[in-house]
C-alpha cells in the first residue's frame, strides 16, 4: 500500500483525502501548522497516520522535517492553499499586494519548496509521484478577473509542476496538477457543487494511477485530462 503525504490535512479537502487514504489501508503523512492540531488529528485520525508540523511557507522547518524521516515516499500531494485576499481587494485594478504575496507564497512557490524536500524520499520509491492541486480557475480560457491573486497562484503553479515534470522525468518521478472542482469545504462554501468525501476518493485515483504516461499534465478529479 502507498505511503502518502499530505499538506494542509487538517480540513477540508486535505482531511478528506487523509481519512479516505486511511480507510484504503493506505500509509499517510499530514502536515499541519500547530502541535495543537497535530495532536487533535492524530487522536482523531488514529492508526496508520502521523501529523508532521511544518507550515509550508518556512522553508527550513520543511527541509529539516523532512531531513527527520528516511521511509520511502509513493506519494506527495500539495493540497495547502488559500483563497487569497478579501474579493474586493484582488481585481486588476484594487489589489492587495501583500495580501497577493502571501498567497503566491503559499499556493505556488510552497509546493515546489515541499517537493525538492521530500524528493530524497520519493526517490527511494520505485513510483514516486508528486500530485498538485490546482484549480479551474486557472485556466488561462477565462478572462475573468475576480479572485485574481488566486487564479493567478494557481496557473502560476501549474507552470511550475509542468517544469518539475520535465527535470524529473529521466528519474522516473511523475508529477501533475489536478483541478477538485467546486467543493462544499470552508474554502469553497456551503453553496459549492461537490461533497468532500467524493472529490478526495477521486483526487486519490488519480494519484495511484499516476505514472510516467501522465507525467507534466492537468487533469480534473474525476481523471480526465483538461486543458492547463
Amino acid at each position: 500500500m502507498p505511503n502518502l503525504l499530505i499538506t494542509g490535512v487538517n480540513r477540508g479537502i486535505g482531511l478528506a483525502m487523509a481519512e479516505a487514504a486511511l480507510a484504503r489501508g493506505w500509509t499517510v503523512e499530514g502536515s499541519c501548522r500547530t502541535q495543537e492540531q497535530a495532536d487533535h488529528l492524530a487522536s482523531t485520525l488514529g492508526k496508520g497516520f502521523t501529523a508532521l508540523v511544518f507550515d509550508v511557507t518556512d522553508h527550513g522547518r520543511v527541509a529539516e522535517v523532512a531531513a527527520s524521516r528516511s521511509a520511502p515516499l509513493d506519494i506527495l500531494i500539495n493540497n495547502a492553499g488559500v483563497i487569497g485576499p478579501e474579493p474586493d481587494r484582488q481585481s486588476a485594478l484594487a489589489m492587495d499586494f501583500a495580501g497577493f504575496r502571501e498567497t503566491l507564497e503559499i499556493n505556488t512557490l510552497a509546493p515546489l519548496a515541499v517537493a525538492q524536500a521530500f524528493l530524497p524520499r520519493l526517490r527511494q520509491s520505485p513510483q514516486g509521484r508528486i500530485l498538485t492541486i490546482s484549480s479551474q480557475m486557472s485556466w488561462m480560457g477565462y478572462a475573468k478577473s475576480d479572485r485574481l491573486a488566486y487564479r493567478a497562484s494557481k496557473a502560476a503553479v501549474n507552470k511550475v509542476m509542468q517544469g518539475l515534470a520535465t527535470d524529473l522525468e529521466p528519474e522516473g518521478i511523475a508529477v501533475a496538477v489536478i483541478d477538485p472542482g467546486w467543493v462544499r469545504t470552508d474554502m469553497g462554501g456551503a453553496g459549492a457543487d461537490l461533497p468532500a468525501a467524493d472529490v478526495a476518493s477521486g483526487i486519490l485515483d488519480v494519484a495511484d494511477n499516476l505514472d510516467m504516461s501522465r507525467t507534466g499534465r492537468f487533469f480534473r478529479w474525476t481523471g480526465e485530462e483538461r486543458e492547463f
